[in-house]
């Protein structure tokens, strides 16, 4: 099974546990929108225009509003209504920072709590899989969307199986960038500081991300031996070297 039709078949991994399923629809439409530069910086949000464009009710809109102010991404006032907020370089790289110990705590947790047989077989599936696109040896856009859509599952099921409401909430405020693509090329706010020819889409898979799918594949053992120390520490320095390749890349 390959693209959606795969993908599809992790959808109770993916689920967000703490919003209405219309507010997360509209909530991760307008994050998308704002991380990818759609909705530029001062761009005035107004709850009933924005029903309308996404066929649903003022309510979820609303809702959205609200958990973008408190991320950071958004601001409220009481005149203007809500209004997207500017970031720059080093926004991206604090939330990035503050992520790595927030996921690294929540896989050491995911640990001590326990994993069920199904859970883990799930996650050996996502490691799996996106192994099994690497070892193709072809890249591009559609290929990297695949690979990082595993990517973001894989982080979501760890994040989630702590059943820890408060440590979910808290890295979804973090979320300061594009998962679903290399944030080099897809985040504006990065982008512009990142030569173009370091933003091209390679034919064969980037370097970067056979690291990444090493660490998977690292975390996944350490979490398989109930090594909770070793997990969380391994998942912190996975997202840091997000940061780290930026940094480096980031040359303007």
């Amino acid at each position: 099974m390959t693209g959606e039709g795969w993908l599809a078949s992790f959808g109770a991994a993916s689920s967000e546990p703490y919003t209405e399923p219309a507010t997360y629809t509209v909530l991760t439409h307008l994050r998308e929108q704002i991380v990818m530069g759609r909705l530029p910086p001062g761009s005035r949000l107004r709850a009933e225009a924005l029903a309308t464009e996404m066929n649903v009710s003022r309510t979820p809109v609303r809702s959205a509003l609200a958990v973008l102010s408190a991320e950071g991404l958004v601001s409220y006032g009481v005149n203007r209504g809500y209004t997207v907020q500017s970031m720059k370089l080093s926004d991206i790289l604090d939330s990035i920072d503050v992520r790595a110990q927030l996921e690294g705590l929540g896989a050491r947790l995911s640990v001590e709590m326990g994993w069920t047989a199904e859970a883990l077989a799930e996650i050996e599936r996502m490691v799996e899989r996106g192994g099994a696109i690497l070892a193709e040896g072809r890249w591009s856009e559609a290929i990297e969307r695949d690979w990082y859509a595993i990517n973001r599952l894989f982080h979501r099921a760890i994040q989630l199986a702590p059943q820890n409401g408060v440590l979910r909430n808290a890295i979804r405020m973090t979320l300061l960038y594009p998962l679903f693509g290399d944030p080099a090329r897809l985040c504006p706010t990065v982008a512009d500081h990142v030569p173009l020819r370091l933003r091209e889409v390679p034919d064969t898979p980037p370097d970067f991300i056979g690291v990444s799918q090493a660490d998977h594949e690292a975390i996944l053992e350490a979490i398989r031996g109930g090594d909770s120390a070793a997990a969380g520490r391994l998942m912190t320095e996975h997202v840091l070297r997000t940061k780290a390749r930026l940094h480096r890349i980031a040359t303007r």
